[in-house]
């Protein structure tokens, strides 16, 4: 029996993934003492992880080392095992490889024993998984954002974007959504209905911006020019909840907002989080996120690309505006 894995052979530039990582191949894994094996179902594409493929030291994590196999959220069933906590027959979701086999040490991966129950498993990836946690406490935790207020949510088609527009208008808040194209800012009015979206790629952002009347959370998880042109529109008092920077994963810029000094004209908080500081949370953010999806009041589209020979298709449409909602890769059974 082979493992397929792809290795990360060097650093990329841009968006194109094809030439820093391969597809290599070596036998299945044996687990060590301490260690799971999970057959790999599906995997998680997330634009965070596009740091770790750089040389950067002062992100939020230590870059993965060239030469090795790429690392990301994997949900699957452990098929050995050598951590009593975790027996074989059990399914799983887990920071694993992207590969048709994960072996890891559950307990610094971060595993957990997921509900066979829950008939689509992906939703351990969206609405209940670490998408759907960071939503929520980036709107009602570090956004603060409280009934009658305007929320702003950035790159608002996207698998976080998507779940903290839908939870602003769950608290009470009128939910504004950003978006690329005509096609992704309709289907946040009329698939997910929420109170007006704005495109980017459009002439007159600032126009687009203006008809919203003010801005009490913006959850911003691309950084780059658009937060110069949120922050102008900020109400006083308004919180920033700064979730991601995409625009600057591949560029390699940095985040320079022109217009800083409206934090202090405008008495503005701006404050990121990440989801490792309430992973504790989880069980919690867990049980009531359920409480929506079992009531159908949040959804997630899943853009699905079948097979592990083609995760760098899927992964590359984060960079490119290729996606709506939660992009996955589903390995063969």
């Amino acid at each position: 029996m082979t493992n397929r894995f792809w290795r990360i052979d060097v650093r990329p530039q841009g968006t194109d993934f094809s030439e820093s990582l391969r597809l290599m191949e070596a036998p299945e894994p044996e687990p060590s003492e301490g260690e799971i094996v999970i057959r790999n179902a599906v995997l998680s594409m997330d634009a965070g992880t596009r740091m770790w493929l750089t040389d950067r030291t002062d992100g939020y994590q230590p870059p993965l080392e060239t030469g090795t196999p790429m690392t990301g959220l994997v949900i699957g069933e452990i098929t050995a095992s050598r951590q009593p906590e975790f027996p074989e027959g059990t399914l799983v979701r887990a920071f694993g490889q992207w590969a048709d086999y994960s072996v890891v040490d559950p307990i610094m991966a971060g595993a957990v024993k997921l509900d066979p129950a829950v008939k689509d498993k992906r939703a351990w990836f969206g609405p209940l998984g670490m998408n759907g946690w960071t939503a929520l406490w980036g709107i009602e935790q570090t956004g603060a954002a409280k009934a009658g207020e305007k929320v702003l949510v950035s790159a608002a088609a996207g698998a976080t974007g998507i779940l903290a527009v839908q939870m602003a208008k769950l608290l009470g808040c009128t939910a504004w959504g950003i978006a690329g194209g005509a096609d992704k800012c309709r289907f946040l009015t009329d698939a997910i209905g929420i109170d007006g979206a704005v495109d980017y790629k459009a002439d007159g952002l600032g126009t687009q911006l203006d008809a919203i009347g003010g801005v009490d959370v913006y959850f911003d998880n691309v950084g780059g020019p658009i937060l110069d042109h949120v922050l102008t529109r900020m109400n006083h008092y308004g919180r920033i909840a700064v979730c991601g920077l995409v625009s600057d994963y591949s560029s390699g810029t940095r985040t320079s907002p022109q217009e800083f000094d409206q934090v202090l004209m405008r008495r503005l908080r701006i404050e990121g989080f990440f989801s490792p500081d309430f992973m504790d949370q989880g069980e919690r953010l867990t049980a009531r996120l359920k409480q929506w999806v079992d009531t159908g009041e949040l959804t997630m589209p899943y853009d699905v690309t079948k097979g592990l020979e083609n995760t760098l298709t899927a992964y590359q449409k984060l960079f490119t505006g290729g996606n709506i909602g939660k992009v996955i890769v589903e390995l063969d059974a």
